[in-house]
């Protein structure tokens, strides 16, 4: 197991912590979940930066990493629906994307990694994922809260355009896009 990939199941250790932070009252531990959340996500770029460099990108990698991400926010979207944050349809979606595009990939003879479309629908996940899991209140910033949970809202629908659009380019054959 190389340095990238072992960096990416790390991300998986960050999870529990996360979940357990989501669930709790307590300001700072909610900061503690958000800071854990946000240090994951960017151990999302470090590994694919490190097996770039390192030239250490492995079929193993191309697998694992999509697989953490899909972990590692869903994980959150679950605990959100939960928590009455967001709306399940909008989970259901993405986790039919995330489904119907794993089913496609098995059937791949080549381990492909993420194109443009996905990258947008990783980093807009994690943007509405932080968003929403950031105890942000209205003696924070000069917004009320309401506000903060309707740009959260927000940036979790354009994360499920993305993700949804991110899905048919897999599934459009490349003859057709071009």
């Amino acid at each position: 197991m190389n340095l990238p990939n072992s960096i990416t199941l790390s991300r998986l250790l960050g999870l529990p912590v996360v979940v357990y932070c989501l669930y709790s009252d307590v300001l700072t531990v909610r900061w503690i979940g958000f800071g854990v959340f946000i240090v994951a996500a960017l151990t999302d770029w470090l590994d694919g930066y490190l097996a770039r460099k390192l030239d250490l990108v492995t079929d193993l990698g191309k697998f694992l990493d999509p697989l953490v991400d899909k972990l590692l926010i869903l994980i959150p979207l679950l605990i959100l629906i939960d928590l009455h944050l967001v709306p399940a349809v909008g989970v259901c979606l993405i986790l039919a994307r995330e489904l119907t595009i794993a089913g496609w990939r098995v059937n791949q003879t080549q381990v492909s990694g993420a194109n443009v479309w996905g990258k947008a629908k990783t980093i807009s996940q994690i943007i509405a994922i932080g968003i929403m899991i950031a105890p942000l209140s209205s003696t924070s910033f000069p917004w009320s809260i309401a506000n903060w949970q309707i740009y959260g809202l927000i940036a979790f629908w354009l994360s499920v355009a993305l993700t949804l659009i991110s899905g048919l380019t897999y599934l459009i054959p490349s003859e057709v896009r071009s």
